[in-house]
């Protein structure tokens, strides 16, 4: 089975005071970052970690995967 980043994602966006905004359509939470004043969508189940780490630089941190 392929590494999942979802989990270890999302206690690093809580760290950064990013905020759950709602559930999106299918299996995505739409987050809501203070640092870029932006929304975007974070997927359930995240295999790759280019995609963990583009995630948080839309949230305005650096990478950490």
């Amino acid at each position: 089975m392929a590494p999942q980043f979802d989990r270890a994602l999302r206690d690093h966006l809580r760290a950064a005071g990013c905020s759950l905004v709602r559930q999106g359509k299918g299996s995505h939470e739409i987050r809501h970052s203070p640092l870029t004043r932006q929304s975007f969508a974070v997927p359930v189940g995240i295999p790759s970690r280019h995609t963990a780490n583009a995630i948080l630089r839309q949230a305005g941190l650096p990478k950490a995967f």
